[in-house]
């Protein structure tokens, strides 16, 4: 199922690599971080619906992102549905069955995208409280975080869009609350440092 599901995205991938940088001149900050093989998940803020596409062209390799089950419901669903991409309920109170699409696709190997706000922030605050589900999947994988940060604007040859890869977190060990409050405090720091905030 993954290989059938990897064919579409590696085909399209670089176009979209292309026109994204083309477009927007983005910056890119220790994609060294991001596991040249075996599962990890990616995971960061959440400011514009391109930031998949951002994270994805910090490594050449597939990235199944999550992404809302409206689109996977709407008339452009097969896209969505053909480069791998795991549907989430925003409005439910669990997402088992998104989470157990995650760990398989980790478990096989996979880089896995999610961004723990659950949603854009549209707010003030520098990130919203988190979800759960990517500290959850790591453990469950017995896979590591490699958190990232997003900045500046999504313009035309924007001067200052930028995203940054952290070292890989490994949360083996910790509880749940506790791996989570880390993920978020290195986020918010590195968000804080990129954007130059005292």
């Amino acid at each position: 199922m993954k290989k059938n599901k990897d064919t579409l995205y590696k085909i399209l991938r670089p176009i979209f690599t292309f026109l994204f940088k083309a477009y927007y001149n983005p910056t890119v900050v220790g994609k060294e971080n991001i596991p040249l093989e075996g599962s990890g998940v990616l995971a960061g803020n959440h400011k514009h619906a391109l930031d998949p596409i951002f994270v994805d062209i910090g490594t050449k390799r597939v990235v199944h992102s999550l992404a809302k089950k409206s689109l996977h419901d709407s008339p452009v669903g097969w896209f969505f549905k053909s480069v791998g991409t795991i549907p989430v309920d925003l409005h439910a109170a669990r997402n088992k069955e998104a989470l157990d699409a995650a760990v398989d696709y980790l478990k096989q190997g996979c880089l896995v995208y999610v961004a723990p706000e659950a949603k854009r922030n549209y707010t003030e605050e520098i990130l919203l409280p988190f979800k759960v589900g990517a500290v959850v999947m790591a453990m469950r994988s017995d896979s590591r975080i490699t958190p990232f940060a997003i900045t500046g604007d999504y313009k035309f040859r924007s001067k200052n869009l930028k995203i940054t890869f952290g070292e890989p977190i490994d949360v083996s060990g910790m509880d749940v609350p506790e791996a989570n409050q880390l993920l978020f405090d290195t986020i918010k720091k590195m968000l804080i440092q990129d954007l130059g905030i005292d």
